[in-house]
């Protein structure tokens, strides 16, 4: 067995999804050859609602070790928890790497801060390191061009740090391709040092086994027998707002084909714990369509908290963004529910074949911001043709040899090959 330490600084109970990426990992790195330390921080500095819940999930006998951190402050001068246990998280590291057989330290970002302590790690102990792409991080977003806001001085900073972080790197992962891509370019050297490959989310059908043995029921909405409810639950990204606004244009244009559905938004708002942070809101109330077919229960509920909404739900509805290399992790979690799928995807994210290949679900393809108007012209006929096809939607007929390429066990075999060649390479 080789040792691997996984640096990430949230960890169940947190709720925050970045936490199921090294939980899955860390569930199937054993039975591949691979012996997963978890190195986080104690959840008394989270900011998020703990859900112990999540902590049934994780493998017996995983290694948890957790350092301390700063506190954000009476006003919160540093809210990002990597920045605040950076020289906690470090010092730990450190002592492991130099009292214990690690083979290799393994960094998911967000807390992007965080990937510059490989670049340490790996002057002070000599390891290896790799990153792994949760987002990306020099990424340029809506109000990252006005000078001197925090997300042009964010933006400014993530131009600087990332090859700091990444100079020593010998692996690059990613969710999908695009996440990394740009720092291959950015980086030259990094085609040369390190190995890259993308790993999606994977889904995890244990997860949904486990919602049997658990006492939780739905409370945000109650099931009503003349109405077909969808649930997106997630976060709302900066760029899913533009097709998010062409489906309610396609809404007024033709509002005889949404009499009898409801689209319940799950954890979409602007921060994770503030109920009343609406982000659809503003929007559907522009188009006359709020609490009567939109509905939006802003703050984030805890994981599997969604999964028994989508468990109580008729159907799922997915959403992506105008970037192409968006791969939304819903769409693999969806499948898994059993319910049928209605989704509106760039035409090149990877879950568009998924869907087709797997007949979990009907999905619009639009291409960017310059395919908003077919969403506009045809997500209602999509939706027409979506009431029709559930009639006889079959849960059983869904291809699972072609999602089993995304299990979380399959998705860590991905890392494990990497690994392998990474860490015997001289």
């Amino acid at each position: 067995m080789k040792n691997i330490l996984i640096l990430y600084p949230h960890f169940p109970p947190s709720n925050l999804a970045g936490v199921h990426r090294p939980r899955l990992f860390a569930q199937h790195l054993p039975a591949l050859g691979w012996n997963p330390i978890i190195l986080t921080v104690h959840e008394k500095y989270y900011e998020e609602a703990l859900d112990y819940n999540l902590e049934k999930l994780l493998p017996p006998g995983l290694r948890i070790v957790k350092s301390t951190a700063f506190s954000t402050g009476k006003q919160r001068l540093i809210g990002d928890l990597g920045l605040r246990g950076f020289f906690q998280l470090y010092k730990i590291a450190k002592r492991l790497i130099q009292t214990e057989q690690i083979d290799f330290l393994y960094i998911p970002i967000p807390s992007f801060y965080c990937a510059l302590l490989g670049r340490w790690l790996n002057h002070s102990t000599g390891i290896k390191y790799g990153i792994d792409y949760i987002d990306p991080w020099v990424h340029a977003f809506p109000g990252s061009g006005k000078f001197f806001s925090r997300h042009w001085i964010s933006t400014k900073l993530a131009t600087l740090l990332e090859p700091v972080a990444v100079k020593k790197a010998v692996l690059i992962t990613g969710v999908a391709p695009g996440y990394y891509a740009g720092v291959l370019a950015r980086n030259r050297h990094l085609k040369t040092q390190a190995i890259a490959g993308a790993m999606p989310y994977g889904g995890e059908a244990e997860d949904h086994a486990a919602l049997r043995h658990l006492p939780l029921k739905p409370h945000l909405f109650e099931k009503k027998v003349n109405k077909i409810q969808l649930v997106y639950a997630g976060a709302m990204l900066p760029l899913a707002f533009e097709p998010l606004e062409a489906i309610f244009k396609a809404i007024e244009a033709k509002p005889s084909s949404f009499i009898n559905i409801e689209f319940h938004f799950i954890g979409t708002g602007k921060t994770a714990n503030d109920p009343q942070g609406f982000n659809i809101k503003p929007l559907a109330e522009k188009y006359g369509i709020w609490n009567t077919l939109i509905f939006e229960y802003p703050a984030r509920i805890p994981y599997l908290d969604v999964l028994i909404h989508l468990d109580a739900a008729d159907g799922v509805f997915i959403l992506g963004s105008t970037e192409p290399h968006y791969t939304p992790s819903k769409v693999y979690q969806g499948i898994l529910s059993g319910k049928p799928i209605l989704a509106v995807l760039h035409e090149q994210s990877t879950a568009v074949d998924v869907l087709k290949r797997s007949a979990g679900g009907l999905v619009l393809g639009f291409n960017g911001t310059a395919g908003l108007a077919s969403i506009e012209n045809n997500f209602a006929t999509l939706l027409e043709d979506y009431l029709l096809w559930i009639k006889g939607f079959d849960a059983g007929s869904i291809n699972k040899e072609i999602f089993e390429d995304y299990s979380a066990k399959n998705i860590t075999l991905r890392l494990v090959e990497l690994l392998n060649k990474v860490v015997d390479t001289a």
